[in-house]
């Protein structure tokens, strides 16, 4: 089987139009820095400071397009920096997550939930999920080959749509943890 394009996911934010009116004025759009493996996905030149009871991040990235709602994806590494408790879960998946301050040049919020640590997923298009013989939702492992540091990865939530390009995508931590590089490949294993 052939193997996939492993992907680091740093500390970002999305935005509902609401909010990042608040944030940066009315009626203001996010501007495209570059676009994201991910059709679609592009991270913008707008950063915002997000803030916890512990500390903050004074630049974190905002990845677009806007979304319905507010959303804000750290590592369990920063989480606990800065004093937040963020589950880890699916993006979207938001009930009962974590809560903190983002503030941006024109304004603040203060988000009563919304902040997690994201779960490590394959993103496939229905095609690839039938050449790898898994479904939406399956759980399945990801097997890294790092010189020093490789490491299998478990509980890896399938994602389909065919909105998505084939990629794995964990967090800073994980990446750390199995020496991850740029262009790295990985093999999945159900």
């Amino acid at each position: 089987m052939e193997k996939i394009l492993l992907e680091t996911s740093a500390r970002h934010v999305h935005l509902s139009q609401s909010d990042l009116e608040t944030l940066f004025g009315k009626g203001f759009e996010l501007s495209v820095k570059k676009m994201l493996s991910q059709p679609g996905q592009f991270a913008s030149n707008e950063k915002v400071a997000v803030i916890g009871p512990k500390g903050q991040f004074p630049k974190v990235s905002i990845l677009g397009p806007v979304r319905k709602q507010t959303q804000v994806e750290l590592s369990a590494t920063d989480a606990r920096s800065i004093g937040v408790t963020a589950p880890i879960r699916e993006s979207g998946d938001l009930a009962n997550s974590g809560a903190c301050k983002i503030v941006g040049p024109e304004g603040e919020i203060e988000i009563s939930e919304g902040v997690i640590v994201a779960k490590r997923h394959v993103h496939m298009t229905p095609a690839d999920a039938e050449n790898y013989g898994v479904k939406d939702g399956q759980s399945v492992s990801i097997k890294v080959d790092s010189a020093e540091r490789g490491l299998t990865f478990s509980d890896v939530v399938v994602r389909v749509s065919d909105k998505y390009k084939l990629a794995v995508h964990i967090d800073t931590d994980e990446s750390n943890a199995c020496g991850a590089v740029p262009g790295m490949m990985v093999e999945l294993i159900k």
